[in-house]
């Protein structure tokens, strides 16, 4: 039997001056992840683009629990976007949306 695959969202603020898609955005969190982690690892990570909102600078991706942690890194470790600085915080860390949206707006 296989194992239930136990994911993480993680609400994401975006610092970053201009404007933003969100091929942009994926492929800066990409690099980041396979600067730190390399191929093996980034691929582990089951990360997925869930919500992007330019216009509010906000994000929401999707993780296995386990990697959590690295997601954590790998967006603390993003200074650039382009050519231009820029910054991403997360905001929440939850096990479903359902509960993200609530503590973000709660």
């Amino acid at each position: 039997m296989l194992k239930k695959v136990k994911r993480r969202y993680l609400a994401l603020a975006l610092d970053y001056d201009g404007a933003l898609d969100s091929k942009e955005f994926m492929a800066t969190v990409w690099n980041a992840f396979l600067k730190l982690y390399g191929e093996y690892g980034a691929s582990r990570t089951g990360l997925t683009l869930i919500d992007y909102d330019a216009e509010k600078r906000f994000a929401i991706i999707r993780t296995v629990h386990t990697a959590v942690e690295m997601a954590r890194t790998a967006l603390a470790s993003i200074s650039k976007i382009g050519n231009k600085p820029a910054a991403v915080h997360v905001l929440v860390v939850s096990g479903t949306l359902k509960a993200l949206y609530k503590k973000i707006q709660g």
